[in-house]
């Protein structure tokens, strides 16, 4: 596999997952995908800031802030004035979560992958397959974690600031 096929597998993963929650019945709309972004960093590193999500999850500013007011009106999380900086507000999950997050956490992929996996004939895979990819699913995750995206991120970071400076359309050198 390469990094385009694992990225394009990202993205179909991705799309999996949103299909596979269960529709939202406060009728505001919007993707999901930076809501839960924004839920998994607060709930790893809570009494966190806007600009540190921003920053951890390389989402915008504006865009964390969206999701912290949506899941602030569910609530999924609460803020509170930074003591260091009362300009700020510090995010946290709440100490009950929502229904809808207990909604979310209790609905399994099965039907949705089922779904997916059905060939253009219509056939549906086998349950052994489903269950085997689920498997490997779950594998993913144990070593796939957000704390291995942000050591990639870091990475990249870090190539970024040591990569040669070409200056004027010439090598560096």
């Amino acid at each position: 596999m390469n990094g385009v096929e694992l990225f394009l597998l990202g993205r179909t993963l991705m799309k999996i997952g949103e299909q596979a929650m269960p529709p939202t019945t406060s009728g505001s709309p919007g993707p999901a995908r930076s809501v839960l972004v924004v839920l998994g960093d607060v709930l790893s590193h809570p009494g966190t800031t806007v600009g540190e999500i921003a920053a951890r999850t390389g989402l915008p500013q504006s865009q964390v802030s969206t999701a912290v007011a949506r899941l602030e009106q569910a609530g999924s999380v609460d803020t509170e004035p930074d003591p260091a900086d009362r300009r700020r507000r510090l995010v946290h999950p709440t100490a009950t979560p929502s229904a809808r997050v207990a909604e979310v956490r209790a609905t399994t992929i099965d039907d949705t992958l089922a779904a997916v996996l059905t060939g253009p004939n219509g056939i549906t895979p086998h349950p052994d397959t489903i269950r085997e990819v689920i498997q490997a699913l779950d594998l993913l995750a144990q070593r796939l974690t957000p704390s291995v995206a942000a050591r990639a991120r870091d990475v990249d970071a870090a190539a970024e600031h040591t990569a040669p400076k070409q200056h004027r359309g010439h090598p560096a050198g």
